[in-house]
């Protein structure tokens, strides 16, 4: 039995990683809710919002990889560390961009930053406890939502006020720096046993090839990227849509997003006791399904108090997509939690390239159309999802 001490030092560890993933998050909610203030101030067009929420995934997707296979064989603690010294460095670039391409070079340095010091942090809380992934998962996503919400209200706070985005960016600087010196303090193990064989970069890339060669593995990634067309990416044009097509004005798109996001908070704490007690496959082919219909209805109607609402349950009924769909990769992938980062990446080479697909829908089409192309998310998990999941792990085992 653990001592007090050491379940101390674990629960100030685990707190730690999730204060990690609400400080990236954070910085999303903020950015995300910003983006017709940032449009404005630097005169972007929807093709250069595209690029800039699209190219800096593609450049990460070939380097992250290494950066999940090298957490696994080398150093975790020095890899995280540093990538919170660079997510520091590109919080002051993006505050300090006047236009495109010195917000392009933020956002190109800020996500392999991310995907060292925050998903490394997931891999690392994923090894505190291997029999509990989708639980901890969704303590990971209820961490993140809760920074996604914090930002999107001090950004609708801050424009009402008249204040700018910059200064914001500025202060998360700050709070990086407080968490990287935080952090500093544990050894984040890679979650090799001292009994087991030490593996060299090389067997990591070779492990990492063979779980891409894994039928449920793919399943995993390929739902995963679908999956993000009703998270991330809805939010990333959320604000835009609201302001363009719906019609309404800057603060009250502020108020959309902070109406999703927060529903969406309350849901990723619900989520945390339901999966006690439900099946998360059985919860998230259910909800695939409510989303399929409510998202249709919210670029149907007009209106925006009927959008609001619509939007507070579209929230609601995602949550937890994330935190089951991960912790089904890491539970197919034991023992690897940090090459799950790498082979996410390799296989969302293709999915980040989707926000540049929908921004160049939206700038030849209209972003009208363009939002329809999203609904394919809960479309995907609707065909995808196992029905008998034991069953198609047991052939995928057999096939690998």
């Amino acid at each position: 039995m653990a001592s007090p001490l050491l379940r101390r030092r674990v629960t100030a560890f685990v707190l730690t990683l999730l204060a990690i993933e609400f400080l990236d998050e954070f910085v999303f909610g903020v950015r995300e809710a910003a983006w017709p203030l940032i449009r404005d101030d630097l005169g972007l067009t929807y093709a250069q919002i595209g690029l800039l929420l699209g190219v800096p995934g593609v450049i990460a997707s070939f380097i992250e990889p290494a950066l999940g296979i090298l957490a696994d064989t080398w150093k975790r603690r020095v890899l995280i560390l540093g990538g919170g010294v660079m997510f520091f460095v590109s919080l002051l670039l993006t505050a300090a961009s006047h236009s495109f391409l010195p917000l392009l070079l933020a956002f190109i340095v800020f996500y392999p930053s991310s995907g060292a010091f925050v998903s490394l942090s997931q891999a690392a809380l994923m090894d505190v406890d291997p029999s509990r992934h989708e639980q901890n998962m969704a303590r990971w996503t209820f961490a993140g939502s809760l920074g996604v919400v914090a930002g999107s209200l001090l950004l609708g706070a801050s424009a009402s006020m008249g204040l700018g985005w910059r200064g914001l960016f500025l202060a998360l600087a700050a709070l990086t720096v407080v968490l990287v010196v935080s952090a500093s303090r544990f050894p984040f193990p890679n979650g090799h046993t001292e009994s087991e064989e030490h593996i060299s970069f090389r067997q990591g890339m070779r492990n990492a090839l063979q779980a891409l060669r894994r039928r449920e593995v793919l399943r995993w990634l390929t739902l995963l990227q679908f999956s993000d067309l009703m998270l991330d990416i809805l939010l990333g044009y959320l604000a835009l849509y609201m302001v363009d097509v719906a019609g309404v004005s800057e603060a009250q798109a502020s108020l959309a997003v902070a109406v999703w996001t927060v529903v969406g908070l309350v849901g990723d704490l619900a989520i945390i006791p339901l999966l006690e007690r439900v099946r998360g496959l059985s919860y998230l082919r259910v909800s695939a399904a409510l989303e399929l219909v409510l998202y249709a209805a919210l670029l149907l109607v007009d209106g925006f108090l009927p959008k609001l609402v619509i939007l507070g349950v579209l929230g609601f009924f995602n949550s937890g997509w994330y935190s089951i769909l991960q912790g089904q990769l890491y539970s197919a992938m034991p023992g690897q939690s940090g090459t799950v980062l790498a082979v996410t990446n390799v296989f969302g080479l293709v999915g980040s390239l989707i926000p540049t697909v929908i921004g160049l829908a939206a700038q030849y089409a209209g972003l009208d159309a363009a939002m329809w192309l999203l609904i394919l998310g809960p479309v995907a998990l609707l065909v995808g999802i196992p029905r008998n999941p034991q069953r198609a792990e047991k052939q995928s085992d057999a096939a690998a």
